[in-house]
This record gives structure tokens, sequence and C-alpha cells, in this order.
């Protein structure tokens, strides 16, 4: 007796083509960000950097910090600013 099992039809994968993350100027922003994103690193996901791809002779990061530092710097991780809060009005103004 066989006993039939359902064989998954393979769906193709499909990549998405994401636009660059801006450009971060501001060192704490950076650190910030890279933070983050070494934090999901060391949980788990998957780095974004391309492996077979050496840059200028020098071997790929391997801790999650380095590998975080080097996709914010090549621009592969997005990231949404939250809004400016209004300035809060000191109580030496009010005299």
């Amino acid at each position: 007796m066989d006993i039939e099992t359902p064989q998954q039809e393979e769906t193709p994968q499909v990549e998405e083509t994401i636009e660059p993350a801006p450009h971060v100027s501001n060192r704490f922003l950076f650190v910030d960000i890279a933070a983050l994103r070494a934090k999901q690193l060391r949980r788990g996901a998957r780095p974004r950097l391309d492996n077979t791809v050496h840059h200028e002779n020098h071997p790929q990061p391997h801790k999650a910090e380095r590998v975080a530092m080097e996709e914010v710097r090549n621009r592969l991780v997005q990231f949404d600013l939250p809004p400016a809060k209004p300035p809060v009005a000191s109580s030496e103004n009010k005299a």
C-alpha cells in the first residue's frame, strides 16, 4: 500500500527591488541604526551583504556589529525617523 504525500508546488522566488536607504551623515544616528541591526543579526536575521564580493582585498566581517555597520554604510538598511518634537518652552522665558 503506497501512501501518497501531497507535493508542494514550488513558488518562484521574487526578489524585491528596494531603493537604497538614505545616506547617514550623523554619526550618532549611524551608531543607533547599526546597533539595532546588529541586534536583529544576533537574533538570527540574514545578513544583507553579498558574500561573494570582497571589498578591496578586505575579508568579510563576521561579528554582528561589523556586519551591521557595513550594511548601514552600503545603504542596505531601511529606517524611519520619528517626527521632530516641538521645542519645549522654558519657564525662564515667561517673565
